[in-house]
């Protein structure tokens, strides 16, 4: 895991994820530095990973106040009950379908958990959170949110990308990528994770991204995309293709099998193509 500072008050915890045929995932977790410490997400539940641990590096998990789960998907809850037990006076923020998605697996303890709603506000000593329903999407209990003392924006999986490499994956900023490449990686990951984007009214879709505009964070923190700095307006104007872009087609079962028959031990968790 790579550990960075990313815009004003944040931190990144980096990882990545090998995707067979696609490219390096970015899968990153990011510690809100307010007065009442935030974690955004927990990273992947891999068994090499210790996300506490990583944690620790950056500040003192027993200091953490808010863990905000931007969704209960694996690769964002991979160290929550862990951190729960290291930070006995956080409390989960997540809406009433997150608790409930994450109960089919291990209950949350109701008593530490804070169910926060799009639109609604969470304040965190010096500084007040507002929450928001990302455009792209793949969980209904997606909450990102909007911290305008630091002017950065949280977004959950949107804007994600695949990308060449691991260190790409694990980069400090964005903009190291080239323009063209990113943005297909941008478009490729929103056919991948939100297909229904292809389904919708362009128009209402387009109107979903406006509120991104008049928030003009300075720094845009995706799960799935390293930090993008300064580059607000390049990626709203990707995002806005995705109705547009070509739908994501997935490997077939001879796919899979070529796939394991060029298999190469890398040291990641999945096979190299």
């Amino acid at each position: 895991m790579s550990i960075h500072k990313a815009g004003r008050d944040s931190t990144v915890l980096s990882d990545f994820i090998e995707v067979p045929g696609i490219g390096f995932l970015p899968v990153n977790a990011f510690v809100l530095h307010a007065s009442q410490p935030v974690v955004v997400d927990t990273g992947l539940g891999l068994p090499d990973r210790d996300f506490v641990a990583s944690l620790g590096s950056v500040l003192d998990p027993a200091d953490v106040r808010w863990i905000w789960l931007t969704h209960p998907d694996r690769d964002h809850t991979g160290g929550l009950f862990d951190l729960l037990s290291a930070a006995p006076r956080a409390r989960v923020v997540t809406t009433f379908i997150g608790a409930g998605i994450m109960s089919t697996e291990r209950p949350l303890p109701l008593d530490r958990v804070r169910l926060v709603n799009p639109g609604q506000t969470l304040d965190v000593g010096d500084r007040t959170l507002m929450a928001f329903r990302p455009p792209l999407f793949d969980n209904p209990a997606t909450v990102g949110f909007y911290d305008d003392r630091s002017a950065t924006c949280f977004s959950s999986d949107c804007f994600g990308a695949p990308l060449p490499s691991p260190e790409l994956a694990v980069a400090d900023d964005v903009a190291v990528v080239p323009a063209e490449e990113l943005r297909d990686g941008q478009l490729l990951w929103a056919t991948v994770d939100s297909p229904w984007v292809q389904m919708v009214d362009q128009d209402q879709y387009l109107a979903t991204i406006q509120p991104l505009r008049a928030m003009a964070p300075e720094a845009v923190l995706s799960t799935h995309l390293p930090p993008a700095l300064g580059l607000t307006g390049r990626i709203l104007e990707t995002i806005s293709e995705a109705p547009g872009a070509n739908p994501f087609v997935g490997p077939d079962q001879q796919a899979l099998e070529r796939m394991l028959a060029d298999f190469e031990p890398t040291g990641t968790t999945t096979p190299r193509v």
